[in-house]
């Protein structure tokens, strides 16, 4: 039975015992990485204290435990988000941004062609564009966006029109600017009826919200362990193992072969095919634990979490500031996450972050990676607060009290 108390969540996260310039810290970046709770640094620790060794090599006793740890921690992702065909479908990568650059130049080198199209949007992270204008330098494939409305949904008026040719529909779960939830589910048949394969960026979704890929019924998931509070230096791509078995080889070296020949090679089958070398054994545990502690809170429970912090704080902005401090994302809250992105006419979001730094609360200034939306409206950058499960409505006082200040200060 899952049990949610976020001042719990938070007593169990070292990081915000901290102090900073005298106050206790606020920390509203969890969209930028999360902090990991006490039960997942305990499980690398003890890793490397008890049974560090190398995997899918050694046969002595704590080589076969850190290689159990580390298929555990597999099978735990594919549990986790109902991966059909299990384990056998989950590669773990570095990052989200490695798992995109595998998904554009391992599949997307192998399956597009001359005229073929991908199609993106204008909320993507750059890890979902530059991999794909990368390979369009060597195919010659048409690089397409679905625009972002005045409303900061994605406008899909001409979505069937934008279709014609493409093969793959890659797209984020949820904007790490905007904070909006893209109807992945619904967009996932559409395209599916058009003959594409669906691509989800769920870096910012997966820690915050339930994901259920058998209903989602999409082609590849990839996302970050540190932003579901595992340990950073681990990601994760996802596909059904059907597509990952026709998918050539990423990286070459040493775990990823079945056979080495002075006239060639066998590349193994599988996810194995995809990890070679040593792989980020510590930090697979790490996500193991990251995985079992979510799993103890409840999805449905840290998105309500989210959600009735982000309704609160949207709120109290619109009233306290009367229109001054604009917020860059829907007021539908609804369809919205727990990222606040925010502009103050005349203030620019790194003298907003410093002042706030002030005072202990911690936010992202910055175009976050997210430059063709920054155009789309007419923004460098902004300020953004993102919560985390411990993150508590003090933190918004604290951030509007912030706020407040650098108003004040600049005027």
């Amino acid at each position: 039975m899952s049990y949610f108390n976020a001042v719990r969540v938070r007593a169990d996260v070292p990081a915000l015992t901290r102090v900073i310039n005298g106050h206790p810290i606020t920390y509203l970046d969890s969209g930028a990485s999360s902090l990991p709770p006490r039960t997942v640094i305990e499980a690398m620790d003890e890793y490397y204290r008890l049974r560090h060794a190398n995997v899918h090599r050694g046969v002595y006793q704590t080589a076969n435990e850190a290689t159990d740890a580390y298929e555990g921690a597999r099978s735990a992702v594919a549990g986790f988000l109902n991966a059909p065909g299990g384990g056998e479908g989950v590669v773990f990568t570095k990052n989200c941004t490695e798992a995109f650059n595998l998904l554009a130049k391992s599949w997307g080198a192998a399956n597009l062609k001359d005229g073929d199209a991908v199609l993106l949007t204008e909320m993507e992270h750059h890890a979902n564009i530059v991999p794909w204008f990368q390979l369009r330098e060597h195919i010659n494939i048409d690089v397409r966006f679905i625009p972002v409305n005045d409303d900061f949904e994605l406008d899909l008026t001409n979505f069937d029109e934008l279709m014609k040719g493409v093969k793959l529909l890659s797209l984020t779960a949820m904007s790490n600017v905007l904070g909006t939830i893209n109807p992945i589910k619904e967009l996932a048949a559409r395209a599916h009826q058009h003959g594409a394969l669906v691509a989800v960026d769920a870096a910012q979704s997966v820690g915050h919200l339930p994901t259920d890929l058998q209903d989602l019924d999409v082609d590849f998931m990839l996302f970050s362990g540190h932003k579901m509070l595992g340990p950073t230096g681990i990601g994760v791509f996802w596909t059904r193992p059907e597509i990952l078995n026709g998918m050539p080889p990423f990286l070459g070296g040493g775990g990823m072969i079945a056979d080495v020949r002075t006239d060639g090679y066998t590349p193994a089958t599988g996810f194995t095919r995809f990890e070679a070398g040593t792989p980020m054994i510590a930090e697979a545990v790490g996500l193991h634990a990251a995985v079992r502690y979510l799993e103890g809170l409840g999805m449905a429970n840290v998105h309500q979490h989210d959600r009735e912090l982000t309704i609160d704080a949207i709120s109290r902005i619109n009233h306290q500031f009367n229109g001054r401090v604009k917020i860059i994302g829907p007021t539908a809250h609804a369809n919205r996450g727990g990222v606040i992105s925010i502009d103050i006419d005349g203030v620019h979001p790194h003298d907003i972050a410093q002042v706030l730094d002030e005072s202990g609360v911690c936010v992202r200034p910055g175009h976050h990676c997210a430059k063709p939306l920054m155009k789309r409206f007419g923004l460098a950058a902004t300020a953004r607060a993102s919560f985390g499960p411990y993150s508590l409505v003090e933190d918004t006082d604290a951030l509007l009290e912030g706020l407040q200040r650098a108003i004040t200060f600049f005027g």
